[in-house]
């Protein structure tokens, strides 16, 4: 009896022991996103959805952060404290160039990218009334520059550089907040304002739908400078039929949100995260409607300033996309 109870007790602890390795191989990863309303924090979920559904083959278990958005996210990359973010392409180029908001802390050249996500399209709506069909017949208007400080307002006014106008060529040049322009638009204080954001946006759809409000196309000569000299702008369109009378497509350009980590992630994990949104992009682009429209051939090189992460490149190639 106590021969087969000491029996009993050796396979036990070699039962143990043999477990042991296995639970080591759990590999925990976590994305920063953004605001839990936001395209960001939907499309980390996502990932997160699809790595997750093949955690007991690989082991890497994904968890979301909602944080700040995406300097935070680039900052903390870099501090070690998340693996994965998401991030605007513009901010992509900041970082991983030590420009712009991140000239202090110098270039992060441990910056990887992922691959892109959504676009974030520069967004120009205008009032039915005002005989508006291109930004060039603004001029004389009243329009919504943005407010101060805002990442919109910084890039309205590199367009109108590289136009040649300033906010004086308008009539009124009001500076508004974003949850303010759509309304200011419908009571005929202003008539037409400029936006960078994610598709479909509630903000725009209000003014769409309420007043009638026209997107407008963001095209030619100034456009096409900047999309060609600045590698974090991307030409984009915003599909047609996804706001009230608005039914064709608006082309214009803009940033787009980019997937990003470091040189720290293991080169395993980022191919083990890219095959399992890759291997089920139907059902990725599912997740929310900002990704309905993505195409693998462009999410692996527009808006990508930073490398990409060797990992990513081992998938890319065994699909020949590189």
């Amino acid at each position: 009896m106590k021969r087969l109870t000491a029996l009993a007790a050796g396979l036990a602890l070699l039962g143990s022991l043999s477990a042991t390795p296995v639970a080591a191989q759990q590999q925990f990863v976590t994305i920063g996103t953004g605001g839990v309303t936001g395209v960001y924090y939907a499309a980390g979920g996502a990932i997160c959805r699809l790595i997750n559904m093949g955690r007991k083959e690989h082991g890497i278990r994904c968890s979301v952060e909602s944080t700040g958005g995406s300097v935070y996210n680039l900052n903390t990359i870099r501090a070690g404290e998340l693996d994965f973010g998401v991030a605007q392409s513009d901010w992509q180029y900041h970082a991983y160039n030590g420009s712009s908001s991140f000239k202090d802390a110098g270039a992060n050249k441990d910056l990887r990218a992922v691959f892109s996500l959504h676009p974030e399209p520069f967004t120009v709506a205008v009032r039915p009334d005002a005989g508006v069909k291109s930004f060039a017949d603004l001029k004389g208007k009243r329009f919504n520059v943005g407010n101060p400080g805002s990442g919109t307002r910084a890039s309205m006014e590199e367009l109108l550089s590289a136009m040649g106008w300033t906010t004086a060529d308008f009539s009124l040049a009001s500076e508004l907040r974003a949850d303010e322009h759509g309304a200011a638009l419908c009571d005929n204080r202003i008539d037409g304002f400029f936006y960078g954001v994610g598709h479909p946006s509630a903000n725009i759809q209000d003014p769409t739908t309420t007043c009638g409000a026209k997107l407008v196309p963001l095209t030619g000569p100034a456009v096409d400078k900047l999309v060609t000299e600045r590698p974090y702008y991307a030409n984009v369109a915003i599909p047609g039929g996804l706001y009230a009378n608005n039914p064709d497509p608006t082309p214009t350009y803009g940033v787009l949100a980019t997937f990003v980590t470091s040189t720290n992630t293991s080169a395993d994990v980022v191919y083990t995260m890219v095959k399992a949104v890759f291997e089920n992009f139907e059902d990725f682009k599912k997740l929310h409607p900002a990704l309905a429209h993505l195409k693998p051939e462009d999410m692996i090189k527009n808006g990508l300033s930073a490398p990409l992460h060797d990992g990513a490149v081992r998938y890319y190639k065994e699909k020949g996309w590189m």
